[in-house]
């Protein structure tokens, strides 16, 4: 395995390519990290760790197998790219992606900031220790009225946005994810802010 790390990504995909046994093996193991990273980002989404694991691999060979260093960038945002998106379509097809209420949420109290890369929906209620029993009641009925409009106000593009959000991606890596445009995905974002916002303001 040493012999490989001389080489670039980009150039042992070629070789993989060509037929030369063990370098597929290889990246599949440098890569692991960032599978089990990905998956624990994707975890508070509902799914199976192991499950989510299983999948990202799933998508890492298939970016050793699709990538293309004419079309596409860096072979390492290439295999991000395509761990995600495995995961995430696993996570639509099992039906698992429920909310997790409470500490599990992205900020929607603060700007949106790309380098800010993943807060919480509702900072006052993660740090629930401090807190006598009468806010904590009032924090539960926040966040049902926040799964509420998830469920009935948010389009299907709006609700994807969140989902992903909750994992701690900015909107440009959304953006990619989903196939979208940048403006579009941080226009989507803004409106879930503004309909929470709202209807949290009427309680």
């Amino acid at each position: 395995m040493q012999a490989y790390q001389e080489f670039t990504d980009e150039e042992l995909v070629i070789r993989a390519r060509d037929g030369e046994m063990g370098i597929t093996e290889y990246l599949m193991d440098k890569y692991k990290n960032l599978v089990k990273s990905k998956a624990s980002t994707m975890y508070i989404l509902g799914a199976d760790r192991e499950d989510l694991i299983q999948e990202g691999m799933i998508g890492l060979f298939k970016a050793i197998r699709d990538y293309d260093s004419g079309r596409d960038a860096s072979f390492y945002t290439f295999a991000e790219l395509c761990i995600s998106r495995q995961m995430y379509t696993a996570l639509q097809a099992s039906g698992r992606k429920k909310h997790t209420p409470l500490n599990s949420y992205v900020s929607i109290y603060q700007e949106h900031d790309e380098e800010e890369n993943g807060a919480k929906l509702i900072d006052a209620l993660e740090n629930k220790k401090e807190r006598n029993p009468e806010e904590i009641v009032i924090d539960k009925e926040n966040v049902e009225t926040i799964e509420k409009i998830i469920e009935t106000d948010l389009s299907p593009f709006e609700r994807q946005v969140l989902e992903l959000s909750m994992t701690g991606m900015g909107y440009s890596e959304i953006a990619k994810l989903l196939g979208k445009d940048g403006k579009s995905t941080d226009n989507a974002l803004t409106r879930v802010k503004s309909k929470i916002r709202k209807a949290l303001s009427k309680k």
